[in-house]
């Protein structure tokens, strides 16, 4: 069955091939996520710091403290709520923090929200996010069975791309995120949610169907992550979508292995 099927307006009655997929061959490498800011190197010549990057690094620093501190997703939810040091929040309408399951053993990490989900508050609930829906039932899963959020929690103007410091300064409250929600599988929606939380320059591209072990701060074993397309990628190239949809069998092959 074609990939433009699986992931279609409506999916198909059969949707899995009649043998399983094989999870790996070999044992996946692993990583460490991405500290949420780095020093510079003995002797490095930098320059001053401006006043939004200094901001940035500074919310950075906090939100490490604030993270800490968090012992429940709901306490970190507050958190993220009451958050004011991102510059970022001061031109957003709501935050976006998370959508599905909190208990859910799958956890979905999207960019950042868009028009939609600024105006709605919740992640994936535009067009992209219609297409995550289907994308999950394809596989038999839908929100209830998965837990939704992005590296950034608030719309960046224009909907631009968010900037590193700007990952940065809410870095550490998805790394406590997924501390706390301790998923049995991590999915990586998109270039920006990998290059923020795998220590790998590769694009995504070339991220895309591989199965990494993250290691994770406050975590005593690292989860399998498997990076993937956007869903708002296949909006626009509508061709890369049999990618997407071995990358999904993968991932409910996982599932189904896991005991």
């Amino acid at each position: 069955m074609g990939a433009d099927e699986a992931i279609a307006e409506t999916a198909p009655n059969r949707l899995l091939p009649a043998e399983p997929l094989p999870i790996a061959r070999s044992a996946p490498p692993i990583v460490t996520a991405q500290p949420a800011a780095r020093a510079a190197a003995p002797g490095a010549v930098v320059a001053p710091p401006d006043a939004f990057a200094q901001s940035l690094a500074e919310a950075a620093q906090s939100a490490r403290r604030l993270a800490a501190g968090a012992d429940s997703i709901e306490a970190l939810a507050s958190l993220v709520a009451a958050f004011e040091d991102c510059p970022l929040k001061r031109t957003a309408t709501k935050t976006v923090f998370i959508d599905g399951n909190p208990a859910a053993p799958v956890m979905f990490i999207g960019e950042a929200p868009g028009a939609d989900e600024d105006r709605i508050g919740r992640p994936f609930v535009g067009r992209a996010g219609q297409l995550l829906d289907r994308m999950l039932a394809a596989i038999g899963l839908d929100r209830g069975a998965v837990q939704i959020t992005n590296v950034i929690y608030w719309r960046p103007p224009g909907n631009r791309k968010p900037t590193t410091a700007e990952i940065a300064a809410c870095l550490p409250f998805v790394l406590r995120h997924i501390a706390l929600a301790n998923p049995r599988v991590l999915v990586l929606c998109g270039g920006t949610a990998a290059s923020a939380l795998l220590p790998i320059s590769d694009g995504i591209t070339r991220l895309r169907g591989r199965w990494f072990d993250l290691a994770v701060p406050g975590l005593d074993r690292p989860v399998p992550t498997l990076p993937m397309f956007h869903p708002a990628f296949l909006l626009r190239t509508p061709e890369r979508k049999r990618e997407a949809w071995r990358d999904l069998l993968a991932l409910k092959a996982r599932l189904d292995a896991a005991p």
